[in-house]
């Protein structure tokens, strides 16, 4: 699959912009912004959703604050980033607001992205805003993170945030076309690779380390390989192209050279199997005849089926389903915490609200249920 198909068949996009392409001299880079922008339009135009992935809020903020140039310590930084995160999200809506898209911000820490319960607050806001239309910017929160507990770069932020929404294809705009089998900037010879079916230990080699020369961004292609394999995981393919020439997306799209990484799954397939399989379950909940039946035909488990709650589990831990005669049917992330299941325990979902002051919808929405093996075989 190359990339005109892998970005025309997608139905979710994630776009990581750097700072290199956001960030001249002057300030924000507004001619691109506004080519890019057009992009974002002609995809949400033809039904797509974008999200996009934006650095630059340290760099605007060090120009705004005249801070030297030189290796910047943490406080400065998350000053920088402070002062400069109003200015990114200024250029972000000037570019959109021809189109008649909003921009919405948000921020993240790694914590969003790994903490369940967190993460799946994050996933709700921006499942929210896509289905609103609006064209969410994401950027790490520099301003509170440490370097023990920051993402480091934004080429891995945006591939998990690609596989906490589920999205298709993850975009990461490069200073270089893609990947070559050594860094053509040094090697001439160096043969350009445009489809990558397996991350191998030979082809990670291949990347070299950040591009120092650019000044402003701290991604390489190692760390752009990196977010590859998180992205190929969740079944999400990774399209890294050229990001310094107006309407990049438009120029994949007209044939212009790319690397696509292949995922190895779906999006939907990769999220049931990290249910399955890689969380601990925190406690149980056993239902009815008709909420098991209703879970076995992938539906999402309501409060109404509920009969018992067992354990201490928190919003966005992993329960196990079991029917009234104690089998497994499902495991799942609950959307509420023991106490609060236990209290609708049988309710229908309107009467949710009243009891609790709040609804958060199913117990357990069908998108993240996972049938037992035994079940789906």
């Amino acid at each position: 699959m190359g990339a005109l198909s892998s970005l025309a068949a997608a139905k979710r996009i994630v776009v990581k912009v750097g700072s290199a392409l956001l960030v001249g001299a002057d300030g924000a880079d507004r001619a691109w912004l506004a080519a890019f922008a057009a992009d974002v339009a002609r995809l949400r135009a033809r039904g797509q959703q974008v999200l996009v992935v934006s650095s630059g809020a340290v760099g605007l903020g060090r120009r705004r604050l005249a801070l030297p140039k030189r290796a910047l310590t943490l406080p400065e930084k998350q000053a920088a980033a402070a002062a400069g995160q109003s200015a990114l999200m200024r250029a972000w809506e000037e570019a959109l607001e021809p189109h008649a898209l909003a921009a919405a911000q948000i921020l993240l820490t790694r914590d969003d992205t790994e903490v369940r319960r967190r993460w799946l607050n994050a996933r709700a806001t921006v499942e929210t805003l896509l289905a609103l239309g609006v064209v969410p910017v994401v950027n790490e929160n520099d301003t509170v993170v440490t370097e023990e507990i920051r993402y480091g770069d934004n080429d891995r932020l945006a591939a998990r945030v690609a596989q906490m929404i589920g999205a298709d294809v993850l975009v990461l705009l490069s200073d270089v076309d893609g990947l070559y089998t050594a860094d053509p900037r040094r090697n001439p010879a160096a043969e350009h690779m445009p489809r990558i079916s397996r991350l191998t230990p030979e082809i990670e080699a291949m990347a070299g380390g950040a591009n120092a020369a650019a000044g402003v961004g701290t991604g390489g292609m190692a760390t752009k390989l990196a977010a590859a394999r998180i992205a190929q995981s969740a079944g999400c393919a990774t399209v890294i192209t050229l990001g310094h020439r107006p309407s990049p997306l438009s120029a994949l799209e007209h044939g212009e050279r790319a690397t696509v990484i292949e995922p190895s799954t779906t999006p939907a397939a990769a999220y049931k199997a990290w249910i399955a399989g890689s969380l601990a379950p925190s406690g149980a909940l056993v239902v009815d005849d008709g909420a098991a039946a209703a879970v076995r035909r992938g539906k999402s488990l309501l409060a109404a089926g509920l009969r018992r709650v067992d354990g201490v589990f928190d919003k966005g831990d992993a329960v196990v389903i079991h029917d009234e005669a104690g089998r497994e049917i499902a495991r799942g992330i609950v959307r509420y915490e023991a106490e609060d299941a236990t209290r609708i325990c049988g309710l229908k979902s309107e009467a949710i609200e009243a009891v609790l002051g709040y609804t958060s919808g199913p117990l357990v929405h069908a998108d993240d249920l996972a049938l037992a093996a035994h079940v789906a075989a």
